[in-house]
């Protein structure tokens, strides 16, 4: 079994820096950077995130519900 506690994913300075560059034609301070912390993890919603994932891969549709006629 795998470690409960795993990152499965994770936002690193340089995600946050690219779309800097592409937003505002620049880098960001580390100041900068560590006004967006809070912000950025906010607007992310994991429950919908893993929710959706889920259900994509492993939920069913109705097709599959349906009986083969």
């Amino acid at each position: 079994m795998k470690p409960k506690n795993k990152i499965v994913y994770q936002l690193m300075t340089e995600d946050i820096q690219e779309v800097a560059i592409q937003e505002l034609d620049r880098e960001l301070t580390e100041e900068e950077i560590q006004k967006l912390i809070d912000p950025i993890a906010e607007k992310i919603s994991w429950y919908d995130a893993i929710a959706d994932a889920i259900n994509e891969q492993f939920g069913d549709t109705e097709d599959e519900q349906k009986p083969n006629d």
